[in-house]
C-alpha cells in the first residue's frame, strides 16, 4: 500500500515565506548594509562575555537580564538581533519581546556563529 503524502498549500508557503522574508536577513545582507552606510541597530544578545570575546562591528550588546532598558534600540530604525546560531532562540526571542514594545525588528539568520564562519569582520 502505498503512503499518500498531503502536498503543502502554496498559497499558504507562499504567506509564510513573505513573512520570513520580511523579518528576517542573512550575514551577507547584514554586511552590504553596514557596507552601505544603512542606518540600522545591530543587537548583540549574547551573554557579555561572550559579546567581549568578538562582536559584529558596532553591534551594542543586550543580553536578555538587560532587555527592560532598551538600550540601543530606536523606534525610527531596524533593529536587527542576533545570538549565538542558527539553532539559538535569543535572537528571535528578543525580536519578539521588543516587536511588542514597537520597536521595528528583523533577525539575523544564523547569529554569531553564521557570521564568523564567513570570515566576516569582527570586533572586541
Amino acid at each position: 500500500m502505498e503512503l499518500q503524502q498531503e502536498l503543502p498549500d502554496p498559497a499558504a508557503a507562499l504567506a509564510y515565506f513573505q513573512q520570513k522574508l520580511a523579518f528576517t536577513m542573512g550575514p551577507v545582507e547584514l554586511r552590504r548594509r553596514i557596507t552601505d552606510g544603512v542606518d540600522l541597530h545591530v543587537i548583540d544578545v549574547r551573554e557579555r562575555e561572550d559579546y567581549d570575546r568578538g562582536h559584529i562591528p558596532g553591534a551594542v550588546n543586550l543580553p536578555r537580564d538587560r532587555w527592560t532598558t532598551n538600550s540601543g534600540l530606536a523606534k525610527g530604525k531596524v533593529n536587527v538581533f542576533y545570538g549565538y546560531s542558527a539553532t539559538c532562540p535569543l535572537a528571535a526571542e528578543a525580536a519578539a519581546y521588543f516587536a511588542k514594545r514597537k520597536f521595528p525588528v528583523m533577525e539575523l539568520l544564523g547569529g554569531f556563529e553564521e557570521w564568523a564562519g564567513r570570515k566576516f569582520e569582527i570586533e572586541q
